[in-house]
């Protein structure tokens, strides 16, 4: 590991910490916070989000501050290449992000979501109590054949990489992006998902279950 890759994830390291102290949580296995980060330098990436602005629209740590942009903070590095990958293959489409994508190269793409990825996990909005989201997240609906989201997306809404495939963080993003993108899920506006399953698992949801499920997940 280069000098300026371990500088890059000491920092990561200490700023999670930092953060899970001040919200009295347990704090992250430095093992966890290496597997979210992956291979990208995250000290080269805090840079190059700047100038390729990233920054602007997804906040300088993360937190999104424009309105349907999605939160990157703690996500997995892993996935946010893939998307940026899939922005610019055109396997995902955005006005914006489809042009933003075209001119950063693979290696810049892993160090700018390794920083992301090395941020104080995202934080949403309450949600407040409700039932029904919270046995669609646990459980699913047997009776439609509905995968329960834990499965993928593990209880704590947090996600994990398992068998090539990553699965990304839904606890604490933004209630508007993750309504949108399920809504894009449903009327198959998106479909980038590992062998359709988003697309099958929206389209079983009502409109009212999707916003009840947007509202629950940003406020665990």
């Amino acid at each position: 590991m280069n000098r300026s890759r371990s500088a890059g994830l000491l920092l990561c390291l200490a700023l999670v910490g930092v953060a899970a102290l001040a919200a009295e949580r347990p704090p992250e296995s430095a093992e966890a916070i290496k597997q979210r980060v992956g291979s990208g330098d995250p000290l080269a990436g805090k840079a190059k989000s700047e100038a390729e602005l990233c920054q602007g629209c997804h906040g300088e740590n993360g937190s999104s501050i424009a309105v349907g942009v999605p939160n990157l903070a703690g996500q997995y590095a892993a996935y946010i290449a893939k998307q940026l990958q899939d922005f610019r293959s055109g396997a995902r489409r955005h006005r914006i992000m489809s042009a933003m994508a075209e001119g950063v190269s693979e290696a810049d793409s892993n160090d700018i979501a390794a920083y992301f990825a090395g941020r104080p996990p995202m934080q949403g909005e309450p949600g407040g109590a409700n039932a029904a989201a919270r046995e669609l997240f646990l459980y699913g609906d047997v009776n439609r054949n509905l995968d329960p989201c834990v499965s993928c997306h593990e209880p704590s809404g947090g996600g994990k990489q398992a068998a090539g495939i990553v699965y990304p963080r839904l606890a604490g993003q933004a209630k508007g992006y993750l309504r949108v993108q399920l809504l894009n899920w449903k009327i198959n506006a998106r479909s980038n998902s590992p062998q359709g399953a988003m697309n099958r698992i929206a389209d079983a949801l009502t409109e009212q279950e999707i916003a009840a499920l947007a509202n629950y997940l940003s406020g665990i």
